[in-house]
């Protein structure tokens, strides 16, 4: 049994897709960000970090009780102890750059440019231009690697497909007025529209529905995703 820490965001939608395609028995431990769930002790235990995702798999290695916390790790790990979704033996060199790419990458300037376009405070021009065009600089370098390519690695759907998944379904926050933000990004589009039409994403969507998370975008909810906004509590 895996035990999934959730909050309905892109990193924990790549993990939520795994679990989905895989068909592992998965138990949903919801962690509402908004509230600063992710900053209480029982959970800094599964993620110092206190970030989500995150999960428990009770039959880890040994058969003992693991943790594996960071979406990446998450995915290698789950593919690993499945068998899964990682390629052939001959693409896994580039099964991780490509997954490194997206964690260290795509992922986080998509955030920072939804974060700069969305959640801060107005005038930031130069934060705003700068994750901008750095989130439209790494959908190039994939759009780009997908020219001809039906995957992002070898021959089949992997973890990377899953991983770009999860933040390209966010396109529309992370390129702000685009009418269609894959326009320039045809590649890109063809990938998404092809992981995004697969049964498992529509029932990846369902996690966490029956839960309500908190939507309120208050004083509580931005101490609790922006910590180091704000002067340590004494």
């Amino acid at each position: 049994m895996i035990r999934f820490y959730f909050h309905p965001t892109p990193n924990p939608a790549k993990v939520a897709l795994f679990l989905e395609e895989a068909g592992l028995a998965y138990e949903i431990i919801p962690v509402d960000t908004s509230k600063g769930e992710q900053h209480l002790p029982a959970f800094r235990t599964i993620n110092p970090n206190g970030k989500v995702p995150a999960i428990v798999d009770t039959d880890g290695p040994g058969g003992k009780e693991t943790r594996v916390f960071d979406s990446t790790a998450i995915l290698i790990y789950l593919g690993e102890k499945t068998g899964k979704f990682l390629g052939s033996p001959e693409d896994r060199p580039e099964l991780l750059s490509w997954l490194m790419f997206l964690a260290s990458g795509l992922g986080p300037f998509s955030g920072q440019a939804v974060h700069f376009q969305h959640a801060a405070p107005e005038g930031l021009d130069y934060a705003v231009n700068r994750y901008r065009r750095e989130a439209e600089r790494h959908y190039q370098v994939l759009d780009d690697h997908l020219e001809g390519r039906s995957f992002i690695v070898g021959s089949d759907y992997t973890i990377a497909d899953m991983s770009a998944w999860g933040w390209l379904d966010r396109a529309s926050r992370v390129l702000k007025g685009a009418e269609d933000p894959f326009a320039a990004y045809p590649n890109l589009k063809r990938l998404f529209e092809m992981v995004d039409a697969r049964p498992a994403v529509a029932r990846s969507r369902e996690v966490g529905r029956d839960h309500a998370f908190k939507r309120v975008n208050d004083e509580e909810t931005k101490r609790a995703l922006f910590p180091s906004n704000y002067p340590p509590a004494k």
